[in-house]
């Protein structure tokens, strides 16, 4: 799978986890040069406190475009190391 935005590459992988019908990527999947340090958290009751990235292609900002549990739930193992993206980022 791909996850686009802006035009351009932010991940690629064959390794994917679907939780909730949202694709999560192997970290080491994305394209560092795209990915920017985000402030933004939130929680779900059962996979645990979610933190989040921006992205910058091409000069343009989509905050908080992607997310990641650093530290999920025991039932949300699935997705640790993982990342997920919304905000216009294209995933097919």
């Amino acid at each position: 799978m791909k996850a686009t935005w802006n035009n351009t590459l932010i991940a690629e992988s064959d390794d994917i986890v679907t939780v909730e019908g949202n694709s999560y990527f192997p970290e080491s999947a994305l394209k560092r040069e795209y990915i920017t340090f985000s402030n933004h958290k939130t929680s779900c009751a059962w996979k645990g406190q979610a933190s989040y990235y921006s992205l910058i292609v091409n000069g343009d900002l989509n905050i908080d475009a992607a997310w990641y549990y650093p530290d999920p739930k025991p039932e949300a193992e699935a997705v640790r190391g993982r990342v997920a993206f919304w905000k216009g980022v294209k995933v097919e």
